[in-house]
């Protein structure tokens, strides 16, 4: 059986995060307090854009699946990427990685 291609942008971040942590969609959906009945097929709903999760259910499914929120609606994936590994970092090393950007990237003209 061949998998739909998720519809949205978040159904695909939601796929390729919950697919990453290696919860299948009716621990997933357990997780974040949806019924046993209908988990699976309330997330698979979500994956294929069928239907859009309120905003509080997308921080739940974010917090489950260890990533922030802002990359499960990133459109562009390098910048999803970026989203990632920035969520991951220390806050050392956000300070580091924050100094080089700004070195990095003139200030805006006024």
């Amino acid at each position: 059986m061949r998998l739909k291609d998720p519809a949205s942008v978040f159904g695909r971040r939601l796929r390729e995060a919950r697919e990453r942590s290696g919860l299948p969609q009716d621990r997933l959906g357990v997780a974040i307090g949806l019924d046993e009945g209908t988990a699976s097929a309330r997330i698979s709903r979500y994956e294929t854009g069928i239907h859009a999760p309120p905003f509080e259910t997308a921080v739940r499914l974010a917090e489950v699946l260890k990533v922030p929120p802002a990359f499960l609606y990133c459109p562009e994936d390098e910048l999803a990427r970026v989203i990632l590994w920035w969520h991951r970092l220390s806050r050392t090393d956000r300070k580091r990685a924050k100094t080089m950007i700004d070195a990095a990237i003139p200030a805006p003209q006024k």
